[in-house]
């Protein structure tokens, strides 16, 4: 050591510590790459991003090649900076050389690299698996034996190195993800994904056309009012029934009706004959599932039933794809759910309206979880049916019933919320006649 110069010892230290840079900055680099954009990197060929998966698969090895790489350069520098502290100041400076090197070392080699990796984490670890995937290979025999020691103890306390979690994102997760995407997705598609992922938190009652709006053709008509009913419809496929809905027959097709014959010639033998089977439906059917039901049984439309069997409802497919893209048609089998501003501020709103539309088209949180219309809300918090001129508030949203029947509210004025107070939870009392 005495024949090589101070200068060439001096040079040795700094690469030794740009070496210790280098594993710092690496390890939290690959440790913090989006695991998600690094897989669709490596699909698009990215070699080195195919690397990084490569090694990531394996954390335990890649863990053990970096750091027995930066603890042989961190105790050669140790070393090589106390033999030049003696060839310039004596064995006495040796005393000094940890309060001298632990400052470079820790703002150099560690807090500033690991400081941009975390910052800039694809610009480090993709560079970097062009030089572990090689390294891995060439000292994994060592690598193995190192970690063959670290394992063993690990599996004394129950972790298996061997099975990496996939640490799939959850809903929630993933609807972070969205809402944090920026400018990345557009807007239209961000809300989209956003309501495919609220379709398995809501189930074909909360999104059903109720059993009073069911549009129908009653076969105990007159057949003139069934051709009137036939010609004026709006409707694609209309329900057939006897007398009430519970008797229904099936679902007809219009476009059947008006191919298979004339209207003179139309019979209610030969609507029996082209109606088509219904087909039912759970009312806590998931919307998410049911959409993969209409698709696999080639339906369109189905009528929701409870638990004893009776028809509580209609829905349809563009009803469930209305729910993923928004509102794209003015179809009457919707039924009337009008949502009307007014000049101060408020809403006119149908009774009828979901819940769920209603939060949507207004951005408000009126809960979900019990009554799934406007109408049974406010017939929930107040536990009577309510004559006009009755207001309430509900999650601290004024209502004022406007138009009412003997056994349902039709039109309800409501109100933004007025604060954000805890007072504003479901007030039953505060209501005036």
């Amino acid at each position: 050591m005495d024949d090589i110069p101070i200068s060439a010892m001096i040079g040795a230290l700094i690469i030794l510590l740009v070496l210790s840079a280098f594993f710092s900055g690496s390890e939290t680099g690959l440790m913090t790459l989006n695991r998600y954009r690094l897989r669709h990197r490596a699909k698009e060929g990215n070699r080195g991003a195919q690397f990084a998966e490569s090694l990531l698969s394996r954390p335990d090895r890649l863990l053990g090649l970096i750091l027995f790489g930066n603890n042989l350069v961190n105790i050669a520098a140790s070393v090589l900076a106390g033999v030049i502290a003696m060839r310039l100041y004596g064995a006495g400076a040796l005393a000094w050389v940890p309060f001298a090197l632990t400052p470079v070392v820790l703002i150099f080699a560690e807090v500033l690299p690991k400081t941009f990796a975390a910052l800039h984490p694809e610009r480090v670890a993709i560079p970097s698996a062009y030089v572990y995937y090689p390294l891995l290979r060439v000292f994994g025999w060592l690598i193995w034996l190192i970690n063959l020691v670290a394992n063993t103890l690990l599996r004394l306390f129950g972790v298996s190195p061997e099975k990496v979690a996939e640490n799939p994102l959850s809903s929630e997760e993933l609807r972070t993800v969205v809402m944090e995407a920026g400018t990345l997705i557009p807007k239209s598609h961000k809300d989209m994904l956003l309501r495919i992922l609220e379709l398995e938190e809501a189930s074909v009652e909360d999104i059903m056309v109720p059993r009073n709006e069911i549009v129908g053709i009653d076969l105990d008509d007159e057949l003139s009012i069934i051709r009137e009913q036939l010609e004026n419809s709006q409707h694609t496929r209309l329900l057939v029934y006897e007398e009430t809905v519970d008797n229904v027959i099936g679902i007809l097709h219009l476009r059947k009706v008006f191919s298979a014959s004339s209207r003179e010639l139309l019979t209610k033998e030969g609507l029996r004959e082209l109606v088509q089977e219904p087909y039912f439906i759970p009312e806590a059917t998931p919307l998410h599932k049911q959409l993969m039901s209409f698709q696999e049984n080639q339906r369109r439309i189905g009528l929701v039933v409870d638990e004893y069997g009776d028809i509580q409802g209609l829905v349809t497919l563009e009803d469930i794809l209305e729910e993923i893209v928004g509102e794209f048609t003015t179809d009457p089998l919707s039924g009337s759910r009008d949502i009307t501003p007014e000049a101060e501020g408020s809403f006119l709103v149908s009774g009828s309206v979901a819940i769920r539309t209603l939060n949507r088209a207004l951005e408000w949180d009126l809960p979900t979880d019990g009554p799934k219309t406007l109408n049974g809300l406010i017939l929930e918090t107040l536990e009577t049916i309510p004559p006009p001129s009755t207001s309430v508030r509900v999650e601290g949203y004024p209502m004022e019933v406007v138009q009412s029947s003997r056994n349902t509210i039709k039109v309800v004025r409501v109100r933004p919320r007025e604060s954000t107070d805890e007072n504003d939870a479901t007030e039953t009392g505060d209501f005036t006649d």
